[in-house]
């Protein structure tokens, strides 16, 4: 420990960022593989079995396939813009994880690389960036199916966040902070999930939304537009888009656990078990929810999808923020 306090302060966020790195990119690809072993349990088949002992090495032939596939690029494509789209989406997801708290081993120590006092507004701020990737990408490929389904990203993100952005003030409000850490002190007693219902199922939907995720994936809707924003892109620049979609979906399970969840707070005060195991046990069951919506649902109409998110979930966040407010004055 004391070695750890003596090094470079810049060494030791390199270390902790490509630890954080290395455990992020394995849990996308074991999510992955979950999915689609899940997906296959309710649809009654057996899912990815060949490679490996119960299909674990799957993942490693994926990333394999895809490297070597070959990388085509459109002679009506904008060479620059189109290699670097898949960066953008990429980099945005990965950089959440800079200020995301997974536990407090000890009072005022946390496992994180940074703790920001106004994380939860960072976080929404980076993320945000991931829609120019999927926007520049489509527009860049010089084709109409990808131009189409980046004007859809764009439309379908900006719309959503309103509502995911106001479902969370009311969280803040009761908190009394914007940092994440603080978030999850002031649900020691009771978590957010309780006062803020309405909030939390708005998250719930939004977040769907926000990750492109069925049943609002419009922006890939194969039926209607090939395959979207991605139709151009081939070999590992495609497989990029899809590891920010789930590493972006891993997110948004975080911050749901940190809001509403109470972190890394233990449930029923089981404080034997480590906080650590808390949080992933909340996070898995976010992922989990999203897998279950995939094998139930059909997708929305897109005239639909945008009228329930102006018409519906934005009128209702904006109801249960002005209702938390009043509550928080009158009590305070």
């Amino acid at each position: 420990m004391a070695a750890i306090h003596s090094a470079p302060l810049w060494l030791v966020v390199l270390v902790k960022s490509a630890l954080l790195l290395l455990v992020v990119i394995t849990t996308f690809a074991y999510a992955m593989l979950a999915e689609r072993k899940v997906m296959a349990w309710m649809q009654l088949r057996p899912g990815p079995n060949r490679v490996g002992p119960w299909g674990l090495l799957q993942p490693a032939a994926d990333a394999l396939k895809m490297m070597f596939k070959e990388d085509l690029t459109p002679k009506t494509a904008d060479p620059l813009i189109y290699k670097l789209a898949p960066f953008i989406s990429l980099i945005s997801a990965f950089g959440a994880y800079a200020i995301i708290p997974f536990s407090e081993p000890s009072p005022g120590d946390l496992w994180s690389i940074g703790n920001v006092n106004a994380g939860i507004l960072f976080i929404f701020a980076l993320t945000a960036l991931g829609v120019y990737g999927i926007s520049l990408g489509g527009w860049a490929s010089g084709s109409k199916y990808p131009l189409l389904g980046s004007v859809r990203s764009t439309a379908q993100m900006i719309s959503y966040e309103l509502a995911m952005s106001m479902s969370v003030i009311g969280v803040l409000l009761l908190a009394g902070t914007t940092s994440l850490a603080g978030i999850v002190h002031a649900q020691h007693r009771i978590w957010f999930v309780i006062p803020q219902l309405i909030g939390f199922v708005i998250y719930l939907i939004t977040a769907v939304a926000e990750t492109n995720r069925a049943p609002f994936d419009l922006v890939e809707a194969d039926a209607e537009l090939v395959a979207g924003f991605h139709t151009e892109y081939s070999g590992l620049r495609f497989g990029l888009f899809f590891i920010a979609e789930y590493v972006n979906m891993l997110t948004v399970s975080c911050i749901a656990t940190l809001l509403f969840l109470g972190g890394w707070n233990p449930l029923f005060g089981l404080t034997v078990v480590p906080g650590i195991v808390w949080f992933l046990l909340k996070v898995s069951f976010f992922l989990f929810f999203y897998i279950w919506l995939r094998a139930t649902l059909p997708r929305f109409r897109y005239d639909r999808l945008m009228a329930f998110g102006w018409k519906v979930l934005l009128p209702a966040a904006t109801a249960n923020l002005v209702v938390t407010a009043i509550v928080v004055a009158y009590i305070g």
